[in-house]
């Protein structure tokens, strides 16, 4: 039993690095480089997320409070119970 677990993380250890040397250093750069341009961070594909002031985010707070979403996630996803 315990030969098949050696050999079965050898197989996964040996599969899985062979997904990480597909990319080498140099297009890895290439990709970091393309993701950032004058020093702002470009979601991929190019689409560009316009930026909302704080106003705008206070309202979103507000309007997630009074219809629920906040209390909805605050019982589900961030309940510790």
């Amino acid at each position: 039993m315990k030969v098949m677990t050696i050999v079965f993380a050898l197989a996964a250890g040996a599969t899985s690095l062979s997904c990480f040397a597909a990319t080498t250093p140099a297009q890895s750069s290439a990709q970091t480089s393309a993701s950032t341009q004058n020093g702002q961070w470009i979601p991929p594909y190019g689409v560009k997320v316009p930026e909302k002031t704080r106003a705008e985010v206070y309202q979103e707070l507000v309007h997630a409070e009074k219809d629920g979403q906040e209390a909805y996630l605050n019982s589900t996803l961030y309940s510790h119970g």
